[in-house]
């Protein structure tokens, strides 16, 4: 089984892929909108041949739906009227790990800036992995 993981912005979206047991950054797509989005994930599940997208949903710290999650939630619902299988992965803090993981690297902060969306998809799809394997 082929795993994608997805950290959705206002206009990045983090790629990460997995057979199923080790996450790997993947790449980062730029959109104008969520159908621009949509079609530029469209090709990279086509050419990797993705069986699950796990896409993570940036609830707030208290566990309640912000207008981030509602946005994702909406990006989620139309991916699977393209028939595509996805699963809502909690990324609270992934971001910020990413983040910390690069600094800690000592990335240059352009670096950080190119690489954060595709590591935060990165730790999302591996929490998912996981706690699936759990």
């Amino acid at each position: 089984m082929r795993y994608l993981g997805l950290d959705l912005g206002t206009k990045t979206l983090g790629l990460a892929i997995s057979n199923g047991m080790i996450a790997t950054s993947l790449k980062t797509i730029h959109f104008n909108d969520l159908k621009e989005a949509i079609d530029k994930l469209e090709k990279v599940i086509i050419e990797e041949k993705i069986d699950l997208l796990v896409l993570g949903l940036p609830k707030n710290m208290n566990n309640t739906i912000g207008p981030r999650a509602e946005a994702t939630i909406e990006f989620k619902e139309m991916l699977e009227k393209l028939n595509y299988q996805v699963v809502l992965q909690d990324e609270r803090l992934s971001t910020v790990s990413a983040h910390n993981y690069m600094i800690e690297a000592d990335l240059s902060r352009k670096k950080r800036k190119e690489k954060v969306d595709s590591l935060a998809a990165t730790i999302i799809l591996q929490a998912y992995l996981d706690k699936k394997g759990k």
